[in-house]
Order: structure tokens, then sequence, then C-alpha cells
């Protein structure tokens, strides 16, 4: 008989038995390290599967506890407020001043409209302090104490959503004719001025002026425009 097979001979095995019984037993050890590795290597996943498992949900359970915690948070009135805007000047230690109720009616009112004048309502402003003043007081203690008292409507919510503090009433006089006298008004008078048409007996180029102190238009230059708006109506 021939052989199909190029594949070289294996020696001839005069033990076969012994031979084949010690493959078995080979082939049966690597089947158990095997079998061992994959139980292991199984159980260390589950184990860290279960460990992951547990750890998002518990993040997604302390998640869920915090949302809820900062929604009854949100919820609940918030008893802490804002400082009060403006810092009054101390007095001296024997000095004392009380706003009396009975006067505040006094103050004018100043809302904060489109055609208010701000310059104006200082102006009346001033007049009620210094008539209100104690003897050894400073007038810009009373003004600071006062000023809430003369504002109303928009003005008023300016006023209490300040986040700076006020510490002089310069600042708060600054930051008011900011608010409410912006550039743009000031161009606008000043060209106003510049084009001014006046009849005999108005006082709208003396009003114009007024309601813009800081115009920085010279009094010889006022005086020019003034001249010329009265020869136009020749």
């Amino acid at each position: 008989m021939t052989r199909s097979s190029s594949e070289p001979l294996h020696a001839f095995d005069t033990e076969i038995e012994r031979t084949l019984h010690r493959l078995r037993k080979v082939r049966h050890n690597v089947t158990l390290d095997s079998n061992s590795y994959d139980s292991i290597w199984n159980s260390e996943n589950s184990n860290f599967t279960t460990d992951e498992s547990n750890f998002f949900e518990h993040q997604e359970t302390g998640s869920i506890k915090n949302n809820d915690r900062t929604l009854k948070e949100l919820a609940i009135p918030d008893v802490v407020y804002q400082p009060w805007c403006i810092q009054c000047p101390p007095l001296e230690l024997a000095q004392s001043y009380e706003l009396k109720s009975s006067l505040i009616h006094l103050f004018p009112k100043f809302h904060g409209l489109a055609g208010e004048d701000p310059h104006k309502h200082l102006k009346e402003f001033h007049v009620v302090c210094s008539m209100m003043r104690p003897q050894g007081i400073q007038e810009d203690h009373i003004k600071m104490k006062a000023f809430p008292f003369s504002l109303d409507g928009a003005a008023k919510d300016w006023l209490y959503l300040q986040p700076v503090l006020f510490n002089t009433w310069g600042d708060i006089k600054r930051m008011f004719l900011e608010k409410f006298f912006p550039t743009s008004r000031t161009t606008t008078i000043r060209k106003e001025i510049y084009g001014i048409r006046q009849y005999f007996s108005e006082t709208l180029f003396n009003k114009l002026c007024a309601t813009c102190p800081h115009h920085q238009i010279s009094e010889q230059l006022l005086i020019q425009y003034f001249y010329e708006g009265l020869m136009m109506m020749d």
C-alpha cells in the first residue's frame, strides 16, 4: 500500500499506551487551567460591572437628592437681604438725626420719565433739605437719608437695584445724573442751543441752558447763539 501523505513518519513508540495516557493528562490540565482563568476573569468582570453599576446608581441617587434639595432651597424665600446701597457718614457721638415722617411729603418726586428734568429735581430737593437741617448736622447726611423718599416708579427701582455702595452724596448725585441725564441728552440740548429760535417774552433759551448746566458752552457763544436766533425771526 502506498502513502498518500508526504508528512514524515513518527518514530515507532513501543509504549504507546503510556504515551496516550500522558497526553490525555496534559490535555486535561490545560483544560482545567483555561476554565479556571475564564472563571476568574468572569468573576472579576462581574465584580467590576457590579461596582460600576453601584457607583453610577449611587451617583445618580446623590444627584437626585442634590437636585431636590436645591429646588427646595430655591422655593424658600431668601431672608438674607442685600445691604442698603447708601451708607451715610457717621455722626458725632453727641449728635443724632431722625427724618420725621411728617416732613417726607415735602420732598419733590422724580419718577424717571422721559420728560422729567433731573437737574430741576436736585435743585428742589436741595431747597427742602436745607430747610430741615438741624444745627450741627451736615447737609449731605440729610440728603443721603432723604433722597430715597424723593424717588418713585422707575427711579426708585433704579436706586434699590444698585450693586454699588454710595458713601457720599456726590456719588449718589453723579450716578443719578448718569442714569437719567445721559450723554445723548446732553448732545441733543447742545444742538438745540446752537440752533435756538426764540420769540420775545419767551424763556426757552434760559430753560435749555438750565436743563443742561454742563453744556460747556462759553457765555460769549451763548450770547451769539441767542442773538442769531433773534435775528432769524426778523
